[in-house]
């Protein structure tokens, strides 16, 4: 029994040693790594869109004022009314002026009466000094308060007109068509020289005042792609490209900003003075703010999104990662891998190679 256990031991270590790796033959080299393409990512400049607070305003917006003293005695518009070239928008009492321009009037037809007496009679000076009944110096007065005569006419006529342009003052009409965005007084009120009676502007032209930082101005292309964004708006109206931008060449000593004007497209629906509306314009800032990757060096399966980072022994491994935003032909990488890291950008290539 004792020689039985031996012969059996015996087999089974011939048996491991049968089935040991390299038993019986050469054990074969492991295959070399498979050449990858690869890039290393690099931090870049960031470019994006950064947004800047603004306010629609009117291209045409007018304070109308009293030029006369007097009590407002009618009021046809009131606020948001569109208005016509000319339309009269409020009367202010002008009886006092209307005697005025009737007292003007009367001294325009004395005169003018005055005139016709003192043509007859240098006419009739002329034909007695043509007949040597009287002397040079007669002629020579009559045809002076002849001439005399017709200035006074003229200045008659002319102050004539001031009145009746004085007493035209008291209607007050639009200097344009628009709409009425504002009426601060009331009927019966008293209006004075410069106060304000009402505040029309042109809807048909509008644009956007925005304050940019003095750093965002300076580095602000001609040609910039801006874009102006309007959250009240709806219908796909919220986003609209500006006509024209013009940068004030002008800074606000206490804020240290520059104004930026965006002009937008004629007959604008939806918009009026006053109104939030958002700029974004096109900003690059500092270097290493951005790493980019090829977006063919991306592995996606399922809900995991992943790079195949290269070791030191050339060997892939995949690392899971958080994506930006895609520009073109590359992708923003948020977290997972860090500048200078190799990537595989064959990822089924680097799949076999593991």
């Amino acid at each position: 029994m004792f020689a039985s256990k031996i012969h059996l031991g015996s087999i089974a270590v011939l048996a491991a040693l049968l089935h040991a790796p390299g038993a019986g033959a050469a054990q074969e080299p492991a295959a070399a790594p498979v050449a990858l393409a690869t890039a290393i990512v690099q931090p870049s400049r960031a470019v994006q869109d950064s947004g800047f607070d603004g306010v629609v305003e009117a291209v045409r917006q007018t304070v109308v004022a009293a030029q006369v003293a007097g009590a407002v005695v009618a009021l046809d518009v009131k606020a948001g009314d569109a208005v016509k070239a000319g339309q009269v928008l409020a009367r202010i009492d002008a009886r006092a002026a209307d005697q005025n321009a009737a007292a003007s009037d009367a001294q325009v037809q004395a005169a003018r009466a005055a005139l016709e007496v003192a043509s007859k009679d240098f006419e009739r000076q002329k034909q007695l000094f043509e007949q040597s009944y009287i002397s040079q110096a007669a002629l020579d007065r009559a045809q002076a308060q002849f001439k005399a005569t017709q200035a006074e006419v003229a200045a008659q006529r002319a102050q004539a007109g001031a009145t009746r342009t004085q007493s035209g003052l008291f209607m007050v009409r639009a200097p344009y068509a628009g709409i009425v965005s504002e009426v601060p007084v009331a009927l019966g009120e008293m209006a004075m020289p410069g106060r304000p009676l009402l505040t029309l502007y042109d809807p048909a032209a509008l644009r956007v005042a925005v304050a940019l930082p003095q750093s965002a101005a300076l580095v602000l292309a001609a040609d910039a792609a801006i874009k102006l964004q309007f959250p009240g708006l709806s219908g796909g109206r919220e986003w609209i490209v500006p006509t024209r931008a013009t940068v004030l060449p002008t800074a606000d000593p206490g804020t240290h900003s520059v104004v930026l004007r965006l002009d937008l497209p004629p007959r604008t629906l939806g918009l009026a003075p006053g109104q939030f509306a958002r700029a974004w314009l096109p900003t690059t800032g500092p270097a290493g703010t951005r790493l980019d990757v090829p977006a063919r060096a991306v592995v996606r399966r399922a809900e995991m999104t992943g790079l195949y980072v290269v070791g030191a022994d050339g060997r892939p491994l995949l690392r899971q990662v958080r994506l930006g935003p895609t520009q073109g032909d590359s992708v923003e990488v948020l977290s997972g891998v860090a500048a200078g890291a190799r990537i595989a950008l064959a990822p089924p290539a680097a799949a076999r190679t593991r």
